[in-house]
C-alpha cells in the first residue's frame, strides 16, 4: 500500500512539475507574447516573472522612491499605451542569452526590446532598455557639443 501511494505521489510531483516547466515561455517572442496577455489581464504577477531580475531590481528601487508597491510600478510601466490594441512586431534575433524584437507602439515606431536567458527563461529585459536609452542620450549630446564646438579653437 505504501509503495503504491509513494509512486502515485511521485508521479503527480512529476506531471506537476512538467506542466510547470511548459508555462515557462521557451523563446523571446512567447514571452512578448505572455506578457501582453498578462497586460491585458492586469496580471502584475505574471508581469513580474515575464521581466528580468535586474528590471524587477529597477522597478523595486523606483517603488521605494515613489513609495508604492512593487504591483503598481509593474502594472503602470509596461512597454505598450493602455489604448494600444494590437501589437505588430518583427526580426527577432537571439545571440546566445540575448535576444531582441522590434515592437511597433501606438504611435507607430520601431522600438527595440531586449531580452535575457535567467536560469532558461526568456525575460523582458527593462534595465537593458534603460541602459540604451542612457547610450542614446549621450550620444545626442556628444553630437550636439559636435556642431556647438565646430570651428572653435581649443
Amino acid at each position: 500500500m505504501r509503495l503504491h501511494l509513494k509512486i502515485i505521489i511521485t508521479l503527480l510531483a512529476s506531471l506537476i512539475f512538467a506542466c510547470a516547466d511548459a508555462e515557462k515561455p521557451s523563446t523571446p517572442l512567447e514571452t512578448l507574447k505572455a506578457y501582453t496577455t498578462a497586460i491585458k489581464k492586469k496580471d502584475p504577477t505574471t508581469m513580474k516573472l515575464l521581466l528580468s531580475d535586474a528590471s524587477i531590481k529597477m522597478a523595486e528601487q523606483e517603488a521605494r522612491a515613489q513609495n508604492v508597491t512593487l504591483d503598481e510600478i509593474v502594472k503602470r510601466e509596461t512597454l505598450f499605451r493602455e489604448n494600444q490594441n494590437t501589437v505588430e512586431f518583427r526580426n527577432e534575433k537571439i545571440d546566445g542569452d540575448r535576444a531582441t524584437i522590434e515592437i511597433k507602439d501606438s504611435s507607430n515606431t520601431w522600438n527595440t526590446v531586449p531580452f535575457v536567458r535567467e536560469e532558461g527563461v526568456w525575460k523582458i529585459d527593462k534595465q537593458g532598455i534603460a541602459n540604451q536609452m542612457m547610450l542614446d542620450f549621450e550620444r545626442e549630446n556628444k553630437r550636439l557639443d559636435d556642431i556647438i564646438n565646430q570651428g572653435k579653437q581649443p
